[in-house]
């Protein structure tokens, strides 16, 4: 992609996690669902051709092994930097994040946690009135994936500074016992 190509900002929230007694928010692992969805995530990702050449992931276990996931699923070996910042962040410190990507990335995936990542895609996707911006609204469930179009450039990113061009919540498939699919 050419630094003329608009950059392009993935947020993807971590995959449904599992909440073990005693075990510490910043530690809980993903659950049966969260291990099925993340690959769903990224093999949409891939088949967007919406492959990240920089990943940015919060350093909670549930949405590294969501990354680990994702990324057996790319076809790519992105930088990948677990940045602390990101974890319980809200949307502007989110923004302030992103806005320290050099200026030559063009894809950007940020993993991080509700409801930072939601806030965030709405606040930068502005007011427009398109139907995934409005089901974005409703609902930013586990391993959704929203893909912003950027205006400008990396530092100069603000509220309506970007275009929500997709939002989709991928699935996996659970397998039955008896070895046949189902939702």
């Amino acid at each position: 992609m050419s630094r003329s190509t608009p950059a392009r900002l993935i947020v993807l929230r971590h995959a449904k996690s599992a909440w073990p007694q005693g075990v510490p928010d910043h530690e809980r692992p993903l659950a049966g669902r969260g291990r099925r969805d993340a690959p769903a995530a990224g093999r949409r990702l891939h088949e967007a051709q919406c492959v990240p050449d920089l990943v940015i992931c919060s350093t909670a276990r549930r949405t590294r092994q969501t990354w680990d996931l994702v990324a057996a699923q790319l076809g790519a070996s992105p930088e990948v930097v677990f940045e602390p910042r990101v974890y319980e962040a809200s949307a502007s410190a989110l923004v302030s994040v992103v806005r320290d990507v050099p200026v030559w990335r063009r894809t950007v995936l940020l993993i991080g946690h509700q409801p930072g990542v939601q806030d965030m895609v709405l606040s930068l996707a502005g007011d427009g009135d398109d139907e995934a911006l409005a089901r974005a609204r409703v609902k930013f469930p586990t391993a959704a994936v929203a893909v912003l179009v950027l205006h400008g450039s990396w530092d100069r990113l603000a509220p309506g500074t970007a275009t929500l061009a997709d939002f989709a919540v991928p699935r996996g498939v659970h397998v039955t016992r008896r070895g046949s699919p189902s939702s």
